[in-house]
């Protein structure tokens, strides 16, 4: 049954290069299994959707929701000018921001394509007004919004922590390193490309004038900062599980869109229910049949033909990791990270656990590689929906962004995976070791 497992994959593989539809795509690869493997639909249909009445898969519609009133209410706003205020004056600095915000943004909404979608309008246009290539702003915006499925609570790493049974806090932890210095490093690298733009800085304030503008603004965006601190506060001093965190992040946003910032309207939330209804539903539709796929293959025993397999080839763990971060890079670059980590978590656990790799590093491992992959053609979701908010060719994006994830990006895969310490130390300092 193995080699009908395998015809399966083939056909998924054939499928999602081609350009079919996700869950068309998936819908193949089971009928393959059902008519050539003989193996019954309808108990493992069952076993998808019972699988789906989980009550932690609720933190994701919810925080969707949430990030997607957050990008219409004005709270991307005012963090924007927030932090805008301290480095605004500083050759480059407006790119910082861009990192800086949607590293913030992602510790909202744990999504990466909110980052580009709150910040991007906002902010493409007044890179390019103070002179950065428009393609170059675009792709800074779009690497940086990718932080979102990194920087805590993270929509991954809550389908990660479900499939592999694995604690959410621990996961959302071991992705926090990573993606702070994945930030860090956009950063550097923005300042030095800045050096060859000709931009038009904001006059350096007076020490009394920048005390003044950042009192004023820090007050306006207090109940925007409120936010992260109020749901990773709550979810890390054990008030609140990361379902009841999500439900209270929309609950927050709401009143905070319409009567602090009021950016928000009856139209515009409707809206953005109508948005994060239909995003959440292609979400659902596309976890429910990978999810039943995955399962077929447990059933088949290919997790364990697989390790058996690899380590016919080889069982040095340096050219196991190296060839394990390959195999999740090739994935990322065809499918998107939450059916990526439904089919491979389960298959790659086994041979994870064999070689001393813990879980809770195996969930930044995938969390680093899958988010590349937002940004990584073919798929490249992330990138593409940056274009489109740019307003410029892919063709033109695809340059400095691939410039951003071979200098920023790719070394710290290279390091979450040789340095456990990197993904480890937080867990372990909380007591999810």
């Amino acid at each position: 049954m193995v080699e009908v497992a395998l015809l399966a994959v083939g056909a998924l593989v054939l499928l999602l290069t081609i350009g079919v539809p996700l869950p068309f795509c998936f819908g193949g690869a089971l009928m393959i299994m059902t008519y050539v493997g003989d193996i019954s639909m309808k108990g493992n249909m069952m076993w998808g959707v019972g699988q789906l009445a989980n009550p932690v898969l609720l933190a994701i519609p919810l925080f969707v929701l949430a990030g997607t009133i957050m990008s219409q209410s004005g709270i991307a706003a005012s963090l924007l000018k927030f932090v805008n205020i301290f480095v605004g004056h500083i050759r480059g600095g407006l790119g910082v921001v861009a990192s800086v915000s949607c590293a913030i943004i992602g510790a909202i909404s744990g999504s990466g394509l909110t980052g580009v979608a709150a910040i991007g309008p906002l902010l493409i246009p007044e890179m390019e007004k103070r002179g950065y290539p428009r393609a170059y702003a675009t792709a800074l915006i779009a690497n940086s919004s990718i932080l979102g499925l990194l920087i805590p609570p993270s929509v991954t790493m809550i389908v990660y922590g479900w499939v592999t049974d694995t604690s959410i806090l621990a996961c959302f932890l071991a992705t926090l390193g990573p993606g702070l210095l994945v930030t860090f490093n956009f950063a550097l690298i923005n300042l030095y490309k800045a050096r060859n733009f000709s931009l038009i800085l904001d006059d350096k304030p007076s020490f009394s004038g920048l005390v003044k503008e950042a009192s004023s603004r820090t007050v306006h965006a207090v109940p925007a900062l409120l936010m992260p601190v109020i749901i990773l506060g709550g979810i890390y001093g054990g008030v609140m599980t990361p379902t009841e965190a999500a439900a209270v992040s929309v609950i927050y946003a709401v009143p905070v869109g319409f009567f602090i910032y009021k950016g928000l309207t009856f139209q515009s939330l409707l809206a953005s229910g109508k948005e994060s209804a239909s995003m959440v539903g292609a979400i659902i539709f596309m976890i429910l049949f990978s999810l039943i796929l995955s399962q077929m293959f447990v059933v088949e025993n290919v997790p364990q033909a697989l390790v058996s397999a690899i380590f016919d080839i080889t069982e040095n763990k340096t050219l196991l990791l190296i060839f394990i971060n390959i195999l999740l890079f090739l994935v990322g670059m065809v499918v998107n990270d939450i059916t990526a980590i439904i089919l491979i978590a389960p298959l790659l656990l086994p041979l994870m656990n064999a070689i001393g790799i813990s879980p809770v590093q195996f969930a930044a491992i995938m969390g680093v590689n899958t988010a590349m992959g937002g940004v990584t053609p073919p798929y490249a979701s992330i990138l593409y929906l940056g274009a489109r908010i740019g307003d410029v060719k892919f063709s033109e994006v695809i340059g400095p962004a691939m410039m951003l994830i071979l200098l920023g990006y790719l070394p710290v895969v290279i390091l979450t995976s040789f340095w456990p310490d990197l993904s480890l130390f937080l867990p372990n300092l909380f007591g999810y070791s």
